[in-house]
């Protein structure tokens, strides 16, 4: 999506992960420092953030640690929208509002509770952009950035995401091939030329 001399805007694909958990596994990391070697680039791709191995969409990546460490000190600061599109199950409980609980991550499950349980607050803002038969098309913005955010939340309101099987345990009687979750949106403050950068992508990939 965009290239400069700092760092590097990617559209990920579902199924891919964004950092490898083995030297011989695939990830974008492993494909972008595959990039950089064949285009003599003296650089290696830094992870600034993470999207879930079956989510798709937009990711930021640095090309040193130092811009690394800027987004890291200041990401709050620099990133000033940021949006993802979810079709979920059902109907949502409102056109338009906020989920916000607190979050602990087990073995297995990151759980939700309403109230704080000495876990991490998390919020999520929703719109929803289209009902269909049994289905809604969902916008959401992060306040927070918590594993499995959106999945657990829009779960917790009897509206699982479609294709997810973790969070939806009769996922497995419907036919959908993968997790219905895109990062679609992604503006930020460039941590070193301070050029406000907006990307938008298709709200659905294959």
């Amino acid at each position: 999506m965009y290239e400069d001399r700092w760092l590097v805007v990617v559209d990920k694909a579902a199924g891919v992960l964004s950092v490898s958990l083995s030297p011989r596994s695939v990830s974008v990391k492993s494909m972008l420092d595959d990039y950089f070697e064949r285009s003599h680039q003296r650089c290696r791709a830094h992870v600034v953030h993470r999207l879930d191995r079956d989510t798709s969409g937009l990711m930021v990546y640095a090309k040193s640690r130092e811009v690394q460490q800027r987004f890291e000190a200041d990401w709050k600061g620099l990133v000033y929208d940021r949006r993802y599109v979810a079709l979920v199950r059902g109907r949502m409980p409102q056109q338009e509002g906020t989920i916000r609980s607190w979050l602990t991550i087990g073995k297995v499950f990151v759980k939700s509770s309403p109230v704080d349980n000495g876990g991490k607050l998390a919020v999520t803002h929703y719109r929803v952009l289209e009902e269909r038969q049994g289905t809604s098309l969902v916008e959401a913005r992060l306040d927070t950035g918590r594993k499995h955010q959106i999945r657990v939340h829009f779960a917790s309101v009897g509206c699982p995401v479609v294709g997810d099987r973790k969070y939806n345990e009769n996922e497995n009687e419907n036919r959908a091939q993968r997790l219905m979750l895109r990062a679609y949106r992604l503006c930020f403050v460039h941590p070193v030329t301070a050029k406000r950068l907006e990307f938008e992508s298709s709200k659905v990939r294959e």
